[in-house]
């Protein structure tokens, strides 16, 4: 403060004061990673705000002295006062928050309010705090309120900074004016923003801590909606009228540690970022303390739903009687399920007034339920949430629960469990997978949520020809299959395979759901190989003998393929949206087929033999006679069979067609889903220079196959899908791709020996490479200029590729001796670039 006086007394700048505040400041900044070592949770947080009032009651000071020189009045008869809101109001400030202030003022003859806000104001942002400010007369405040419901609910946390006093005691009579002004219609408007956020931000593996379901955000709904109502100052001023002191303490410790981590990551990312992104795991984990980056975030996810839980519960409540249509009063009557409990509209709603019922009396009340989507109350919710659970479960329990299961829409009942906290009561297998993370980079969602988004897509098969097999097994089959995709990963969180441990878990319980021995069976095989589908398609050569005749002895039977064949797609769809894409539906339906095919008959099928009936299959059609004679005659002589094993019979001739009107080159660029380019040529294509053109985009697949009359016959899928408008980019490229003086430097990429598996003996005319190392930018690009160098004909390549690490695996011919040369690729693959 003395050396504000001092240049304010030597009439010193503007500019000299806000470096003054703005040094003080940055230095304040830099000593909050200490503070928060040693205070963490709302302690630090109110201790930041602290600090924030004293700065800004300074640059208050230092304006009125400003203005005033030595003849500055009190500080109360000048009619402003600087008013805290939201995060700040609460005195839950986050370190790079913005800083919300409301200047309120009166107009009073004698003082020029608006030249000491303006001031003010030029001071705090020249001294680079970020401020987020709203300027109102007193008198102004209700209406403005009642124009802007934003406005409303940051006034809702008005805190008094410095100022007048008087001007603050004005404003607060205004403030609970605003408050019980059409409560009805603020509660309504908050509760619907709310389900639009939620729906906006899921649980998720990298949540929100501020926006996702149970965030902070549903701990700010709950306090404004008790304000409104109850005019209180702090939830936990509810105690005892609202919920328990058990209850609230409970919701406190999950609250805490979100501030906790919030706190954490703006520190860590020097940034406003509420998003517990994956790459920031580790970092606070150490800086919270935790031994285990999987504990802190199955903590983090146990807090979301502790609070998610809390708040639907008592914010209902609470809103009650705001919400209730007394025109429905009738309806409610006449669809009464039991005393207190009620279906109307698809919604099943449960009386407050109402004692917890026994866990079977509700279980009985779901199973009366008609067979379709159900949505849950929060009355009923807070039913499930309090009801008394008996261990061990009763044989009855486990019976009303198989009828649940043999139902067409058992999600809506799992996701009403998980959020009342009963999963894992219901299904002792999920205790060790609740709330548990899943770090591959692959999983968007936890492991207990996963396994309910799965359900969720078996009972909602989007694919025609995936629906019409579900639809034809059988209601036991149905059934054993919906409890298989619920504990597919239940053996998830031990240092055995989950898939192993997960085998042994289902069997006692589809023991005690009374299903037969041989179903017992298909259950105990469909876990063990619930990832072994996904695993073959996506990284083994499907058009492999030895590969389908492996995959079909894992497997066992047809009708283990078949359910097999459901399960992989629903468990992909539970992944996360967009994950299940139309690359790897097509190669889970050709593995589907080609296994189909393996185990429909006894004796091995030759590549002769399969390539012989889908050259029958091709020839019956009539695009095939509308061909020219030479060129049926020139399709039929395409030396490789695998051209034939990985396309559809209309395919293979729509390929002939445009082969055969190719002079030079041609190409078509397909942006419609995922990216897909496919090039016929005649003259050479510099492949390495195009790859490496579009190493900005993920290889999914690519193949290369020599048709007939020199043409040779390119298709690269992508994984991301690209605007219309980079077409014309990707045309350029292409054509580019034609002139073999291009080149681009690539990246350095390192691939070590032991990464690298050739297999000479994949078949009698074709060897394999197989690649598996750290995902890196120009990989492909790079290894495809090695093969080109060598002289390496690529028939196809699998690309398989995580956020982390790629397998990528190449069908090459024999030729050139490449089998007596295996040493060449392994030094020219291993060189660094």
């Amino acid at each position: 403060m003395l050396r504000i006086e001092d240049i304010i007394e030597k009439n010193g700048s503007d500019f000299e004061l806000s470096k003054l505040f703005k040094a003080f400041i940055k230095e304040y900044k830099t000593s909050l990673s200490e503070l928060f070592k040693k205070n963490q949770g709302k302690d630090f947080l109110v201790r930041h705000t602290k600090q924030l009032d004293s700065v800004i009651s300074l640059m208050y000071k230092t304006t009125l002295r400003r203005v005033f020189g030595n003849y500055l009045p009190m500080r109360s008869s000048i009619p402003i006062a600087i008013v805290a809101l939201g995060s700040y109001g609460r005195e839950q400030l986050c370190v790079h928050s913005d800083i919300d202030l409301l200047i309120v003022y009166e107009k009073v003859e004698g003082f020029h309010s608006e030249l000491i806000i303006e001031k003010f104001f030029y001071l705090a942002l020249d001294s680079g705090l970020k401020l987020g400010h709203r300027v109102h007369e007193v008198n102004d405040l209700f209406d403005s309120s009642n124009k802007d419901i934003t406005i409303r609910t940051s006034l809702m946390e008005a805190r008094f900074v410095t100022g007048s006093s008087l001007t603050w005691l004005s404003c607060s009579k205004e403030l609970n004016r605003i408050r019980v002004h059409n409560q009805k219609e603020f509660i309504l408007a908050k509760i619907e923003e709310a389900q639009a956020r939620r729906k906006k931000y899921p649980n998720s593996m990298q949540p929100n801590i501020k926006e996702s379901v149970g965030g902070l955000r549903d701990s700010n709904l709950i306090f404004w909606i008790a304000k409104t109502i109850h005019g209180i100052t702090s939830l936990k001023d509810l105690t005892g009228v609202l919920f328990l002191d058990e209850e609230y303490k409970e919701y406190r410790a999950a609250l805490e540690l979100l501030f906790r981590v919030r706190s954490a990551l703006h520190l860590i990312a020097n940034k406003q970022e509420d998003r517990l992104l994956l790459e920031h795991i580790p970092e606070v984990s150490r800086l919270l303390g935790f031994a285990s980056q999987q504990k802190m975030v199955t903590k983090v996810l146990e807090a979301q739903w502790r609070i998610s839980n809390f708040t639907q519960i008592f914010v209902k409540k609470m809103v009650r009687p705001y919400i209730t249509d007394m025109s429905n009063v009738a309806k409610f009557r006449k669809n009464r399920l039991t005393h207190g409990i009620y279906e109307l509209e698809g919604r099943v709603y449960a009386s407050y007034n109402l004692k917890a019922l026994p866990l079977n009396k509700l279980l009985e009340i779901l199973v009366s339920l008609k067979d379709k989507a159900y949505h849950f109350d929060a009355g009923f919710l807070n039913q499930l949430t309090y009801t008394k659970i008996p261990y061990p479960l009763q044989a009855k329990t486990y019976m009303l629960l198989r009828e649940l299961f043999k139902k067409r829409h058992m999600y809506s009942f799992l996701k009403l469990f998980y959020d009342a906290g009963i999963l894992h009561h219901l299904f002792h297998t999920f205790k060790k997978v609740l709330h548990l993370p899943q770090f591959d980079g692959y999983h968007h969602y936890p492991v207990d949520i996963h396994s309910i988004k799965c359900v969720e897509a078996l009972e909602n098969i989007k694919e025609p020809f995936i629906k019409k097999l579900y639809d034809e097994f059988s209601d036991d089959e149905k059934l054993l299959l919906k409890i298989v995709t619920l504990f597919h990963d239940t053996g998830k969180g031990r240092v055995q395979d989950h898939s192993e441990v997960g085998a042994k878990l289902i069997a006692p319980f589809v023991k005690k759901m009374k299903l037969k021995d041989e179903e017992v069976e298909r259950c105990v095989t469909l876990l063990k190989q619930h990832v072994t589908m996904s695993n073959v398609a996506f990284k083994e050569n499907i058009h492999n003998e030895k590969t389908l005749y492996k995959f079909m002895s894992n497997i066992g039977d047809v009708k283990n393929l078949k359910l097999l064949y459901v399960l992989t797609y629903a468990d992909i769809n539970g992944v996360g949206e967009d994950t299940y894409n139309s690359f790897n539906s097509k190669l889970l339906y050709e593995l589907y087929i080609s296994a189909l095919e393996v185990a429909e008959n006894f004796g091995r099928i030759s590549d002769a033999t399969k390539r012989i009936n889908i050259e029958k299959r091709v020839q019956k059609l009539p695009e095939f006679l509308e061909l020219p004679k030479l060129l049926q005659n020139k399709l039929l002589r395409v030396e490789s069979n695998l051209f034939f094993f990985k396309h559809m019979p209309h395919d293979i001739i729509e390929i002939a067609k445009q082969a055969s009107l190719t002079k030079d080159y041609a190409y078509t660029i397909n942006t419609q889903t995922s990216l897909t380019i496919e090039i016929y040529r005649k003259i050479q294509l510099n492949i390495g220079y195009l790859l490496a053109s579009l190493s900005h985009l993920d290889v999914a697949s690519m193949e290369i196959f020599t048709l007939f009359d020199g043409v040779k016959y390119f298709k690269i899928e992508f994984i991301e899908h690209v605007d219309e408008n980079e077409s014309f980019t990707i045309e350029n490229i292409i054509n580019n791709a034609f002139d073999m003086s291009k080149h681009i430097k690539l990246k350095d990429v390192t691939i070590h020996k032991n990464e690298i598996n050739i297999d000479c003996e994949h078949s009698l005319t074709y060897a394999e490479v197989a690649v598996n190392t750290q995902n890196q930018k120009g990989l492909l690009a790079y290894i495809m200029e090695c093969f080109e160098e060598l002289g390496i004909n690529i028939v196809t390549a699998k690309i398989h590729s995580t956020k982390h690490k790629v397998r990528d695996s190449f069908l090459i011919e024999k030729q050139n001796e490449l089998c007596n040369n295996v040493a060449k690729i392994y030094e020219l693959l291993t060189k660094k670039t």
